[in-house]
């Protein structure tokens, strides 16, 4: 497997990140000055930034993880991408007018307008924390596929990808990683699309014994419909997906950035509709390839057994065993035969690609993985640089930055949050699901800030004092469903039993209610008095 990938796969590659790069330098003299680095100038046509945002939410989370996921499971993880048009129509009506309307470039903004320094602090500094769980986990998934494929140490490939989106986003700006987007955009569905008719071709069968297999091992179920909060139901999954996309659509500065960077308030408008509707046939696509892996791989035991042999043997070696490591063979047999489906489904997808698809197609693939990567990667580090130097540095320490400081310090914000990123990816190298722990650090990270927004426009009387409150027990509700059950001196019965991705909701409802009967209070009072 390790000479699969060919001199051509390699050229395959080497082009891709050429013409990536050149976009990068392309764009350098339209990103020299603060609004060119952080708005595009607000020049951009819709259909650009629309199919930017389609590429944020397509990131190697997507290529790697969703199938991993419907391989391992079923296609309950699916029912997150149907919340998606949900929150694109709130977008559209709610949230991006008043964006276009107040020119903000920092999505925080309004909330120091509406509630006091204190909640713009806040929620820019959960968002950073956010973006960092998010590149680490997207600069991870992006280094498996080549480990897989070459056999190189994936610490060494982490650390390669990451200097290598650092200096892409240093050098392009918010315009060349908005343009790249539209083009990595085309480069990922290719693949996707690629990888899927290859698998169908090669069952014995034919394409129907894909969908014979998986149902009969219920592949295509969307999960529970029960009512328990405790499991990943249906209901669990949607509820988060709503939280989790109008977070994205609503306050998520790396989307506020495309809508400020649309030319026109029309342009924005399609942005949105078209980043947020492209993502939903696109996701079953990658849902549908896990699928098409699991019974692949049931009628090709051979390379199932491979496969294992693979994971156990990289398993193994982190435990300082190596073959001539006496018993080395039995170890090795005895963790193959005690990996499950989890074990398995990051890694199923990168084997699949390194032995079934022909010289230059997996070169391809892989740059369509590498293009979801660092599409995601570079957006994150041009929204955090931005938000370092807008709310923190220019806030606090240079409220009159000249344009020279402000542009050292966007530079100098893009090279630590690159750093930084890449030292995550290195921390979720052992974990097994590299989907799961983005969810949950997202949701965790995201500390329940849409409900402070939404406090913020829904209710107009709505103050200081019931936002703080408000607040300071959503983050209570956050830290109770987080750590409680980690915590032995916690008693059991006060323990969360909640799912993880309820942590978001839960915190968003907290937030929003308690601002809200706080107002509702506040008002009978005055009228008592």
């Amino acid at each position: 497997m390790q000479n699969h990938f060919t001199g051509l796969d390699g050229l395959v590659l080497l082009l891709y990140f050429l013409s990536t790069m050149g976009i990068g330098f392309y764009f350098y003299r339209k990103s020299r000055s603060t609004e060119g680095f952080t708005a595009a100038s607000r020049s951009l046509p819709g259909w650009v930034c629309g199919l930017s945002i389609f590429a944020t939410y397509l990131s190697s989370i997507s290529f790697l993880a969703l199938p991993g996921k419907s391989y391992a499971s079923n296609w309950s993880p699916f029912v997150f991408s149907l919340s998606v048009p949900i929150a694109t129509w709130i977008a559209a009506t709610v949230f991006l007018p008043y964006y276009r309307k107040s020119g903000e470039i920092s999505a925080y903004a309004h909330l120091e307008r509406r509630f006091g320094v204190w909640a713009r602090m806040y929620a820019s500094f959960f968002y950073l924390l956010t973006q960092l769980a998010r590149m680490g986990a997207v600069m991870y998934l992006m280094a498996l596929p080549l480990s897989v494929l070459t056999g190189l140490d994936i610490k060494l490939i982490i650390l390669i990808t990451g200097i290598s989106v650092t200096l892409y986003s240093f050098v392009g700006g918010i315009v060349a990683v908005i343009w790249a987007d539209a083009l990595q955009s085309v480069v990922l569905i290719v693949g996707a699309v690629t990888c899927s008719l290859i698998m169908f071709l090669n069952m014995p069968e034919g394409a129907g014994q894909t969908f014979s297999i998986a149902s009969q091992y219920h592949k295509f179920s969307l999960g529970s419909f029960s009512a328990s909060l405790t499991q990943e139901t249906f209901w669990v999954i949607l509820l988060y997906g709503i939280v989790i996309n109008l977070q994205n659509f609503g306050i998520d500065q790396n989307y506020i950035q495309r809508y400020i960077a649309s030319k026109t308030d029309r342009d924005a408008r399609k942005s949105v509709w078209l980043g947020g509707l492209l993502y939903v046939p696109v996701s079953a696509l990658f849902f549908l390839i896990g699928t098409q892996l699991f019974s692949y791989y049931h009628v090709h035991k051979t390379q199932m057994n491979d496969l294992r042999h693979i994971i156990a043997a990289q398993q193994i070696k982190e435990k300082g065993l190596t073959p001539e490591t006496p018993d080395y063979t039995a170890a090795l047999e005895q963790s193959a035969l005690a990996l499950r489906e989890e074990d398995i489904g990051d890694k199923v997808f990168p084997h699949f690609i390194g032995i079934n698809l022909p010289s230059g197609i997996t070169g391809l693939v892989i740059a369509a993985i590498f293009a979801a990567g660092m599409s995601t990667v570079s957006t994150s580090l041009n929204s955090s640089a931005t938000l370092m130097i807008l709310d923190w540095y220019q806030r606090y320490l240079r409220p009159k930055a000249s344009e020279k400081e402000m542009m050292l310090g966007l530079y100098s914000a893009t090279i630590l949050w690159g750093l930084l990123g890449t030292a995550a990816a290195l921390l979720l190298i052992r974990v097994t699901s590299a989907l799961d722990a983005w969810w949950t650090l997202s949701g965790i990270f995201g500390g329940g800030m849409l409900g402070l927004f939404l406090l913020g426009m829904i209710s107009r009387s709505a103050g200081n004092s019931a936002a703080a409150t408000g607040t300071l027990l959503g983050i209570g509700i956050i830290c109770w469903m987080t750590f409680s059950s980690k915590l032995a001196i916690v008693p059991t019965s006060l323990q969360s039993r909640f799912h993880a991705f309820l942590i978001p909701v839960a915190g968003t409802l907290t937030i929003l209610l308690i601002g809200l009967l706080m107002t509702l209070f506040q008002k009978k009072k005055e009228k008592l008095l």
